[in-house]
């Protein structure tokens, strides 16, 4: 049975770059949990994030798109950076981070991947919604939606990240003052 056959028709240009989006966004993610190295998970979460704004661009949204630019990739991840950074995180490979429980995460993954797919596969089997430019990711209907239902969960999530850099600069001069502390014990024994 052909494509045009079963009603589908051949995917057009739109359509491939956001699966090849997709799949970087898949393996940066992939690629964020399976790394040794805190700094670098830090990073393929840019990658991850950036795919997935290109994928808000393909999908018409640009204002959703470049504020997951700019409140993800450029405020999320930099306040994970300094808080890597602020509380002296190893930076190099660490054994500590490793919970050795890698075979069964992997099942557990794969299940849950295989049981999401098998959804969205037999829900939206038949179902194909040609992209056209509606702006209904644009700054007016998004704004509208931000401040008039969502603006107390907007500004509960700006104090969330607000009292994790306050809790990192806390823990980092706690580790500060104990490490001189005992600095200063060891000079006068």
């Amino acid at each position: 049975m052909t494509a045009a056959a079963a009603g589908l028709a051949a995917p057009n240009g739109q359509e491939i770059v956001f699966c090849l989006l997709g799949v970087v966004m898949i393996a940066a993610a992939v690629l964020v949990v399976t790394t040794r190295q805190l700094v670098h998970a830090a990073l393929w979460l840019v990658v991850c994030f950036g795919a997935l704004a290109g994928c808000y661009l393909m999908l018409t949204a640009e204002f959703v798109a470049w504020v997951q630019v700019l409140i993800y990739v450029g405020a999320v991840v930099v306040l994970l950076l300094f808080g890597i950074m602020l509380t002296r995180a190893p930076i190099g490979a660490t054994a500590e981070l490793d919970s050795r429980n890698r075979p069964a995460a992997l099942v557990v993954a794969l299940a849950t991947a295989a049981l999401l797919v098998t959804v969205v596969v037999r829900g939206f089997q038949g179902a194909y919604a040609p992209l056209r430019d509606t702006r209904a990711g644009g700054a007016t209907s998004m704004g509208g939606a931000i401040f008039r239902g969502w603006v107390l969960p907007f500004e509960v999530l700006s104090l969330l990240l607000l009292a994790a850099l306050v809790g990192a600069i806390v823990i980092a001069r706690a580790r500060r003052a104990g490490a001189s502390e005992a600095m200063g014990e060891e000079g006068e024994g």
